[in-house]
């Protein structure tokens, strides 16, 4: 109601920290009431999501993660790819610890698609099948992160992103 909205498109769960089963029911009921359109979670990574998945009534439909070349995450993907939830990056360019537009790979990948290195990692994550989510307050920025549909990398480039992983 403080809202003044109707209802809520999505709303996630922070972390599996306290009673956070308890606070996912509530989550549920409010769905069921249609005040929220969808429910996900955020940080929740294989096992507590396997675990998470098994127990709860209405499945989680997006997992916000760390997510980016340097941590790639394979076995987070897979595991919500088994219970069909959509991967969401919560740092899709690397969040700040690392540089990814100094890395000379990624720079000759973006140079041979004529596009900027941070739009090589959004089409990666795209690719992944990942949401992404890049913060950015320049008009300029914003629509570079929007301009990734009109190019693929190929399965080398794939491989050679994610190779940067530091788990």
């Amino acid at each position: 109601e403080k809202s003044g909205l109707e209802y809520f498109d999505l709303y996630l769960l922070h972390q599996a920290c306290g009673d956070y089963f308890s606070a996912w029911r509530a989550m549920e009921d409010a769905y069921k009431k249609g005040l929220l359109k969808a429910i996900g979670v955020s940080n929740f990574y294989p096992n507590i999501l396997t675990n998470f998945c098994e127990i709860v009534k209405v499945k989680p439909v997006v997992n916000q993660v760390e997510l980016h070349p340097y941590y790639t995450q394979e076995k987070a993907l897979e595991t919500m790819k088994y219970y069909n939830v959509v991967p969401e990056a919560w740092a899709p360019l690397g969040g700040g610890r690392y540089n990814p537009f100094e890395d000379e790979m990624l720079k000759e990948i973006a140079e041979k698609h004529n596009k900027t290195v941070g739009q090589v990692i959004l089409r990666w994550n795209i690719q992944r099948g990942v949401i992404v989510i890049p913060k950015s307050t320049h008009v300029e920025r914003i629509k570079e992160n929007i301009d990734i549909f009109d190019f693929e990398l190929n399965e080398e480039e794939m491989k050679q992103i994610s190779s940067l992983d530091m788990g």
